[in-house]
């Protein structure tokens, strides 16, 4: 996932601050996750121990966060440019939004289960939960690439036209 976003950043960095921004909130997100399920170089010493519910509560706020950026500021000037600058750009981003979606969908439902949860709830599913919501985020990730792809080559073509 870091990986990923260190390559996105170098990419796209610095062509739309909106990309940036939405770009660091990725990166916030990616390292709380990482801490959370206790991953190189965040991982546990003392065993299958739990995070403390502040810790997820913070991750639940960071997620919301990014999903809003995503939906309220990226996504609609993504659109916007695809609505200027030509059709096969539309169509793409109308193929990837359901399937963003759908990680959407499961990062509402991890919050909701998990912002204000307590001991029982954790124990029990928690960990399997972040590791599925893990998966969705990459795979969002990769399908949000391709949107900033598509408006980063419009802005550009657009400044240098």
């Amino acid at each position: 996932m870091y990986t990923r976003l260190e390559s996105a950043q170098q990419k796209w960095g610095g062509s739309l601050t909106a990309i940036d921004n939405w770009l660091d909130e990725r990166q916030r997100l990616i390292v709380r996750y990482c801490e959370l399920a206790a991953l190189p170089p965040f991982d546990k010493k003392s065993g299958n121990s739990l995070p403390d519910q502040a810790d997820i509560q913070h991750f639940c706020q960071l997620l919301m966060d990014y999903l809003s950026a995503g939906h309220f500021e990226v996504y609609e000037q993504i659109v916007s440019q695809c609505a200027v600058n030509g059709q096969d750009s539309r169509k793409l981003a109308d193929s990837l939004y359901p399937k963003i979606a759908h990680s959407t969908d499961m990062a509402l439902e991890f919050n909701d289960k998990y912002a204000e949860a307590d001991g029982k709830t954790l124990s029990t599913n928690f960990d399997r939960d972040l590791s599925t919501l893990g998966q969705a985020l990459v795979e969002r990730f990769d399908f949000e690439d391709e949107l900033i792809q598509t408006l980063h080559n419009k802005y550009s073509k657009a400044i240098t036209a």
